[in-house]
């Protein structure tokens, strides 16, 4: 699914307006409709709604939607914010049809008058502003949504919080509602997947509306958010006639004293996520729990007891996979820069590689083109050596980094991020807040590692990887564990489950 721009959604609606063709009111009747629709699907426990619009186009599905609700028997309550003495004529349009075909009589609000009282059954429809707002909500209306946010029960947004920008909110100082639920016309919007502001949307669902099909095809983005669909087809079809070593032979370069449990995650995780062979390089304190938790799991070890000095023959491997539990001994760093200067298969590095290559940024220079590096927010900043201030200046930087070296960034969070060396985004869709748990990490990058030795591109591995990851989590959850409760050991247990979803 591309995710548009303010610009971009603007211009899909114009376009079908002319192209479909469809009357502009029409088409705010349809987007109306799926909102109404999905709250009647829902079946919240109320019969009350309580509708804030603004003059705009958004205001008028507010008008729809409270048309809609009144005829099916709810009580609506209509509060119009008169901040302009100009609106929309579909919002005029759709003022004059509900007067005339319901018996709501709307009020007007200005900084005057006295807000109405919420109670616990009423439901808040926020239609106030939509993705075209390009300037912080201040003065009596900022006000209105800080009375809404702070004694509303439930709040359902129309396509986005009022005052939340569509596409950066860096500059946003002004009030933003914070929804229940947002209901989404035809895209995601990029603000929802930012930790910064993507709170505000609350659980936020797509609504399709009937957008152009052609143009949304041929319309550039370079943001992409992950869907099953785009998955589906980056999975491989495993012949009938194959054996272990058409699914690749991949190397794990992992732990140390005290974190030998890393390497059994990642190693266990590669091999569910259908590597044929896995060999994993140890110090030799990991020998006998590795052997003991994960006999599929060929073991070689380094002549140290506590830590991993050097590296083995690469020759024979489809793909490696370095970092988890490694810690950042100079001996280990060595043993990094050694792997760097000699590996020719694509690479994936997580956890203490990533460290390593923080504190010896020279062997930034020394990556792979295309290797796949896999941060959380915190490791990444100490990869660039820059403090960043917003979401917007970390996805810039991002972008840029992985141009300059020609690499795959993996930005780790609620909607992983995983940039590519020519500015594509790929923003995903599974996951929860589970997976905030040691190891989730090391059964991300045992994944990756399986899908490069089976010979995935290095984008297509990360991609999935991240997808199924999440997805695992997420089957988990949903049959028998709880947010609370998900381990790391739990979502390699989903991994079969998540490829059979797919």
């Amino acid at each position: 699914m591309k995710i548009f721009t303010a610009s971009q959604i603007r211009q899909t609606d114009a376009y079908t307006i002319k192209h479909e063709p469809v009357k502009s009111a029409d088409l705010m009747e349809r987007a109306a409709k799926a909102c109404f629709d999905w709250i009647i699907n829902k079946k919240f426990n109320t019969q009350f709604f309580t509708i804030f619009c603004g003059l705009g186009n958004n205001g008028g599905d507010g008008l729809v939607i409270a048309r809609l609700l009144s005829q099916s028997g709810f009580f609506v309550r209509l509060f119009i914010i008169n901040y302009s003495d100009k609106k929309s004529k579909d919002f005029i349009l759709n003022e004059k049809r509900l007067i005339k075909t319901t018996k709501i009589q709307p009020v007007y609000l200005t900084e005057k008058d006295t807000l109405p009282n919420l109670s616990d059954s009423d439901f808040v429809i926020d239609a106030i502003f939509g993705s075209g707002l390009t300037k912080p909500v201040t003065g009596f209306i900022a006000n209105i949504i800080e009375y809404i946010n702070r004694e509303a029960k439930k709040i359902i947004a129309i396509d986005i919080p009022s005052g939340l920008f569509c596409d950066n909110n860096s500059g946003n100082s002004g009030a933003i509602v914070k929804a229940d639920y947002t209901l989404s016309f035809e895209f995601v919007k990029k603000a929802f997947l930012l930790p910064e502001y993507g709170a505000n949307a609350g659980q936020w669902h797509i609504l399709p509306i009937g957008l152009h099909e052609a143009f949304i095809e041929n319309e550039n983005s370079s943001d992409i958010f992950l869907t099953k669909k785009i998955i589906r087809t980056c999975l491989k079809k495993r012949p009938k006639f194959s054996h272990k070593n058409t699914y690749g032979h991949a190397l794990l370069l992992s732990g140390s004293y005290g974190k030998i449990g890393a390497a059994i995650l990642a190693s266990k995780a590669c091999l569910k996520a259908g590597a044929g062979l896995i060999s994993t390089y140890l110090p030799e304190c990991g020998y006998i729990p590795m052997q003991s938790a994960c006999p599929e799991v060929m073991v070689i070890t380094d002549k140290n007891h506590n830590k991993i000095t050097d590296i083995p023959d690469l020759t024979k491997y489809n793909a490696i996979g370095c970092g988890p539990g490694l810690g950042t001994h100079n001996k280990t760093v060595a043993a990094l820069k050694k792997l760097l200067t000699l590996a020719s298969q694509p690479l994936v590095l997580d956890a203490d590689a990533l460290n390593i290559l923080s504190e010896n940024k020279d062997l930034l220079d020394l990556l792979p083109q295309n290797t796949i590096l896999t941060p959380h927010h915190k490791e990444f900043e100490r990869l660039t050596g820059k403090k960043l201030s917003s979401d917007e200046d970390r996805l810039e930087q991002l972008r840029s980094f992985t141009a300059k070296h020609k690499i795959i960034v993996v930005l780790k969070g609620a909607h992983s991020c995983i940039s590519a060396p020519d500015g594509l985004c790929y923003f995903n869709s599974t996951g929860n807040n589970g997976m905030s748990t040691a190891g989730s990490g090391d059964v991300l990058t045992g994944i990756i590692l399986s899908l490069l030795a089976q010979r995935y591109n290095p984008l297509q591995a990360a991609i999935t990887g991240v997808f199924i990851h999440g997805l695992a989590a997420d089957l988990a959850i949903s049959e028998s564990e709880s947010p609370e409760s998900l381990i790391a050991g739990d979502i390699i247990s989903y991994l079969g489950k998540a490829f059979k979803d797919i």
